[in-house]
């Protein structure tokens, strides 16, 4: 039975519990927005039973990462359709699949997302996007149900991932519909002018629509002999967030942080000082020697040291 001191000590904490509940992660360097991309934990495994969202929050309140950019796949049925969500080969495992996944999507109750929310809201963390590929064999409801799911995630802002320029035409009328940003995600494949990768195949983007902007994946850019730099300069006003990764030129690689030609120093300290109000995420992608949260909080260390400088 509990003394009248000990029922006053565990009001006290219960408390101090309830208001650190939803309290903001500061994820907020020298006057920069730091986040990571939620795809940094995928070698996470997913639980036999409970929400993959509770580990994917967890991993971000290891990291200390106030921002989150949150991918499709963590919150959808598992699959294994390949491509990334581009059109997947015509085989019969990949139609069922691909069929699957539609019909979840038409029919997923919207309180999922509202929930889903709740929980990075709880968390302190706060939602800046949701990253889906609008694939060419994507119908019109399929589309829709996809920016239902972003709003119902109390979100302005959709990340495109592979979306190709070619699909584009056919967003517009929907990012008007949802009042949504659509942040086109580019990678290296310069020379394919259907392909998001050059600064040609933005700047074609920003002509069909005010709110087509640019998710700058600044690896990628680097890796399709792009200068990212300049296109900060110029399109500041257009870019959501960039995608911090380390690559090598000529599409080389990933590497670690600082092994490549990708100018992530000069980003960062380039958004600081001109106080540009662009999202840095970290996408982890290279294959490091440690856990996704161990190498995701190196990258971090990498982003504190640069913006110390």
């Amino acid at each position: 039975m509990l003394s009248r001191r000990d029922f006053g000590k565990n009001a006290v904490f219960a408390l101090a519990a309830s208001r650190l509940v939803g309290a903001k992660i500061n994820s907020i360097i020298s006057g920069v927005k730091v986040g990571a991309i939620s795809y940094c934990f995928r070698s996470l495994p997913r639980p036999a039973t409970g929400d993959y969202i509770d580990t994917i929050i967890q991993a971000f309140l290891d990291c200390g990462i106030g921002f989150c950019e949150l991918t499709s796949p963590m919150l959808e049925p598992p699959n294994t359709l390949p491509g990334g969500g581009r059109v997947p080969p015509d085989t019969p495992e990949n139609r069922k699949m691909r069929a699957e996944l539609r019909q979840w999507r038409l029919s997923e109750p919207l309180k999922h997302f509202q929930d889903v929310r709740k929980k990075f809201d709880n968390a302190g963390i706060t939602l800046i996007g949701y990253v889906n590929t609008f694939a060419e064999d994507y119908p019109d409801e399929e589309i829709d149900a996809v920016f239902r799911h972003a709003h119902s995630l109390g979100i302005n802002m959709i990340g495109t991932n592979q979306t190709t320029v070619g699909m584009a035409p056919r967003l517009v009328p929907y990012a008007d519909k949802y009042k949504m940003d659509l942040s086109f995600h580019n990678h290296a494949m310069s020379e394919d002018p259907n392909e998001v990768a050059s600064p040609e195949s933005f700047e074609r983007l920003f002509a069909m629509s005010k709110r087509y902007k640019a998710n700058l994946d600044i690896g990628h850019f680097t890796a399709g002999n792009n200068d990212g730099i300049a296109f900060i300069e110029k399109h500041h006003d257009k870019i959501t967030h960039i995608h911090l990764k380390d690559r090598k030129r000529d599409n080389g690689p990933n590497v670690p942080w600082g092994e490549g030609d990708t100018p992530l120093n000069r980003a960062l300290t380039l958004i600081r000082d001109r106080h540009y109000p662009i999202y840095c995420i970290i996408e982890y992608e290279y294959r490091g020697s440690g856990t996704a949260v161990e190498e995701t909080n190196k990258c971090l260390a990498y982003i504190k040291r640069a913006l110390a400088s």
